[in-house]
């Protein structure tokens, strides 16, 4: 088993996820730093905090933590945002990418231990922070979230909110409460967003999304009863689409698009079905 901080080898051929204030290191062609390190232009890693994350294609991958602003690895390219990734539909490399945007936020929020404020260790067999004085571990936060297509005879429901780009809508969402069963999570999110009951919910994909630390899970349902009314505190506006003349939705990649297109799918083949 390779420890978290064990040092990479100079002449071993890896991915390297390079962090600078939550921004990606990535190459002119938007590419993920791949190869040995001996051959990359990088500074003395003996001056970063650099953590073995898992493996990708049969190669090890690297969190490199910089610091915000440092200028030490523009030789290789410039820090951008991890939703970069998102557009080039690699999923794989999306979610180490998110893993390691988040064990980069991780790490140096956890310095002192939230419960006595003592000083935390890193523990080295795993990636978690340990307080030896009041014995308390910490690991990467994740946040559960459930995210829906709802659907309506040929109709989805789509909403917007102000965090969405001009024009663009996209399925409802929302976080998991403590102690919270799914299920109902979605009947309650869906209630209060849209003032709708919904039936059948189909679990359908998960994908890991890094903004902060989300862990989406994507569902399908059908609705119930209920008229729409949209909740204005959560939602600018939002009802029913014709599934042939969608407004713009979320990129490809994401998992709103995944489930809009899977929905979209279903819909289509329904209508090709013979009678």
């Amino acid at each position: 088993m390779t420890k978290p901080y064990q040092r990479p080898a100079a002449d071993e051929p890896a991915w390297w996820f390079v962090i600078s204030g939550g921004e990606l290191l990535m190459t002119e062609e938007r590419q993920i730093p791949h190869g040995f390190l001996e051959e990359l232009p990088f500074p003395d890693l003996n001056d970063y905090t650099t953590v073995y994350i898992g493996e990708l294609r049969e190669r090890s991958c690297y969190l490199i933590i910089a610091d915000f602003g440092d200028l030490n690895f523009s030789v290789v390219g410039e820090f951008l945002s991890v939703r970069e990734l998102v557009i080039g539909s690699d999923d794989e490399l999306f979610a180490m990418a998110a893993r390691a945007k988040q064990i980069a936020d991780f790490l140096p929020t956890h310095r002192y231990c939230g419960r006595c404020g003592a000083r935390m260790q890193a523990v080295d067999w795993e990636i978690a922070m340990h307080c030896h004085t009041c014995q308390h571990r910490c690991y990467p936060r994740i946040s559960p979230c459930i995210i829906v297509a709802i659907r309506k005879e040929r109709q989805i429901l789509l909403a917007r909110s102000k965090r969405h780009p001009k024009g663009q809508y996209s399925v409802l969402a929302g976080f998991v409460e403590a102690g919270e069963p799914l299920e109902t999570t979605l009947a309650r999110e869906v209630m209060e967003e849209a003032g709708i009951r919904i039936k059948n919910p189909r679990y359908v994909l998960s994908q890991s999304w890094p903004f902060p630390n989300s862990l989406m899970m994507g569902f399908l349902a059908e609705w119930e009863s209920g008229d729409v009314r949209i909740d204005p505190f959560e939602l600018e506006e939002g009802g029913w689409f014709d599934i042939d003349r969608l407004p713009l939705i979320p990129q490809p990649g994401t998992i709103a698009n995944k489930l809009i297109m899977r929905l979209k799918a279903e819909i289509d083949q329904e209508k090709n079905r013979p009678i």
